[in-house]
């Protein structure tokens, strides 16, 4: 149990829905979801639904102080602990389906890679829908999406959904490994190429 358990699960009791899960994800899982986070340049790196900020932490460390990252988290215990722990993060307390105006309002160019936290099998599909069509508008050329997945959960019908999903919109959608030590088990979708802008 790490230190951000507690909150976690006082988090989950009172929105399941959005939170999604009754642990932060691991160390590994971390690891592998921000893969794609270049560690040359200055890219725009956006996160959704950071949570306690078990991904925020592999973002900043292969940023190492280069770039932008905006994280975009709905609860707002969430983000007021993750805007005072990671100061340099600009967190952002919105609906992960209003990507594309927060980056317009900001200004803020294209983002190179977005990296999801949220809970897809817990939506319906025209909340799934909506939040993928705002990733989609506000990837650049070469951008990449990353999300996870449960594996206990990949049977179920909004997992399936959220697949096929991935698949209509994006070229590229690979599977990686399983993380057998994250609890529960999960692995990454790294989506490239919308094939709808």
């Amino acid at each position: 149990m790490t230190s951000d358990t507690p909150t976690f699960l006082a988090q989950f009791a009172r929105h399941p829905l959005t939170t999604g899960a009754v642990l932060p994800s691991g160390a590994t899982l971390a690891r592998d979801i921000t893969a794609a986070v270049p560690r040359v340049g200055h890219p725009l790196v956006v996160e959704l639904g950071p949570g306690t900020g078990a991904f925020t932490r592999a973002i900043q460390e292969r940023l190492a102080g280069r770039g932008h990252h905006m994280a975009v988290e709905v609860n707002p215990a969430f983000a007021t602990g993750l805007a005072r722990r990671h100061p340099i993060v600009e967190v952002v307390r919105a609906d992960a389906a209003t990507l594309d105006a927060l980056l317009a309002e900001r200004q803020l160019p294209s983002a190179d890679v977005v990296v999801s936290g949220l809970p897809w099998a817990a939506f319906p599909a025209d909340r799934q829908r909506a939040i993928l069509h705002a990733v989609v508008a506000t990837l650049g050329r070469g951008g990449v999406f990353t999300t996870f997945a449960y594996r206990h959960a990949l049977p179920t019908r909004p997992a399936r959904r959220f697949h096929r999903l991935l698949t209509g919109v994006f070229d590229e959608v690979t599977v990686g490994r399983t993380v057998w030590t994250n609890l529960p088990p999960a692995l990454v979708y790294h989506c490239r190429r919308p094939l709808h802008r």
